[in-house]
């Protein structure tokens, strides 16, 4: 949120970016005056409206300010949350869509604004965030030829190098890599995977999983700390809706926070509060080029609910935002936070930033058990033990550690095929269900860190 001060160095300020993006007036429609001020931006008063939010005639801006706006809401969660801090690494998933286009742009523009601040500033106690961008190409679980995928590529190749420095590394990794430190053919496998689960919205689903967990496979390996995801306020709102009727009631707050640490990497959503409609209309006001081909409609549930959310939308612009304020109410859990600093290494700079604007909330669901397929908070005392006599006597663990969701839509029917099906997952899965009950001692050691000894004290 922009301040009053005219020497605010922060980095959770975009007062700059305002300042910098202030339309010039015009004028020429200034001095018309009476019934014109209804044919102007209704922020500035000055330049004549080119789209409208979601407010429809009562929300028409010119493209300054409705760039300004959009930038605005973006940066207020990030700045609340502390989703980005000096010392970070951030991975940009970018699927080519509107939304993982604009959330890239403004990432870049955020960490542009930090270069300029840091070079110009005397104090260089705030280094400047890293970016990176993660491709994920399902293109063997798709009919996609090879040189439109091949295009696809190429375009997001030159999406990313087209953004000025800082240099971003790009990533682009097949979905099937998952697989990569099994030792064996992850595209047959991956395949074979796939067709063992008959429900068509456990398929999607279970891609989905699979697309997470890889991203969280790049950024542990390439040193970065926080992965930014581009779901927006329509795509939350689908998820609201699809969990409910999935029967992921008790597990829904959990992923419609701005920020889930439940991973090894935090994952963040800086886009919550921006509909798909605003983040079309901004990239066709700048030219921003999206890779359509990608982006194919989903089915079964997923696609059921995206088609009646869209009608709700289409009577009511606003219904989208009111379906996530609503489940925004539920009450999050401990993991929907980012973890504080306590690495003595990090400036104290930062870790002053970081604590100013880090959130907590107040009261909030402790889960110890997580699904090994979806990685959903559980709640053990809802299952019934006859679900949890459901798999076979050498494995157990997978179906009865499994949320109802996974248990019904993509674990087999048939206990006989479960060790199979085990066989088929990535190796973290696996391990996830043998070992599930472990639960995340990164959380539990944050829980308790105020109690532990750093290395520098002496225990009495």
């Amino acid at each position: 949120m922009a301040c009053n001060s005219s020497t605010c160095n922060s980095s959770g300020c975009y007062k700059g970016y305002v300042e910098e993006e202030q339309p010039k007036p015009n004028t020429k429609a200034a001095v018309n005056g009476g019934n014109s001020c209804q044919n102007l931006c209704v922020k500035c008063k000055v330049n004549e409206p080119v789209c409208c939010g979601i407010g429809g005639e009562n929300s028409r801006f010119c493209k300054d300010c409705f760039k300004n706006n959009l930038y605005g809401k973006f940066k207020q969660a990030v700045t609340y949350n502390a989703m980005i801090t000096p010392p970070d690494k951030v991975l940009v998933a970018f699927s080519g869509g509107p939304s993982s286009r604009v959330v890239l742009q403004f990432v870049h523009e955020m960490q542009y604004k930090a270069q300029k601040n840091y070079d110009a500033n005397k104090d260089k106690s705030l280094p400047v965030f890293g970016v990176g961008v993660a491709f994920i190409d399902e293109s063997s679980t798709h009919s996609f030829t090879s040189q439109h995928i091949e295009k696809a590529i190429e375009d997001i190749r030159l999406i990313v190098s087209n953004l000025a420095p800082p240099s971003k590394e790009l990533f682009v990794v097949p979905i099937e890599s998952i697989f990569s430190s099994d030792g064996i053919d992850g595209k047959e496998r991956l395949k074979e995977l796939l067709d063992a689960v008959s429900d068509v919205t456990g398929k999607e689903d279970l891609l989905s999983h699979l697309r997470i967990l890889l991203l969280q496979k790049i950024a542990s390996e390439n040193g970065y700390t926080r992965i930014v995801l581009g779901s927006c306020t329509s795509r939350i709102a689908c998820h609201v809706i699809s969990a409910t009727v999935k029967g992921q009631g008790y597990s829904l707050s959990a992923d419609i926070q701005y920020v889930d640490s439940r991973w090894e990497i935090p994952v963040v959503l800086p886009l919550r509060d921006c509909p798909a409609q605003e983040l079309n209309t901004l990239c066709s006001l700048d030219g921003l080029k999206i890779v359509e081909l990608l982006n194919g409609p989903c089915s079964g549930i997923n696609g059921l609910v995206s088609s009646f959310v869209k009608v709700l939308q289409e009577e009511n612009p606003s219904r989208e935002c009111t379906i996530v304020r609503t489940a925004g109410k539920l009450t999050p859990f401990h993991f929907n936070r980012v973890p504080e600093i306590h690495d003595s290494n990090v400036p104290s700079a930062t870790r002053r930033h970081q604590k100013r604007y880090t959130l907590k909330p107040n009261g909030s669901l402790s889960s110890d058990s997580f699904c090994p397929i979806c990685n959903s908070p559980l709640k053990k005392s809802n299952f019934p033990s006859s679900l949890r006599s459901h798999g076979s006597q050498q494995n157990p663990d997978l179906f009865a550690s499994a949320c109802s969701s996974c248990q019904f839509q993509i674990l087999p029917k048939d206990p006989s095929l479960m060790e199979e099906f085990l066989s088929l997952l990535p190796q973290q899965m696996i391990t996830k269900a043998k070992h599930g009950d472990q639960g995340n001692f990164s959380l539990l050691r944050e829980q308790i860190q105020e109690f532990l000894f750093s290395d520098g004290e002496n225990e009495i």
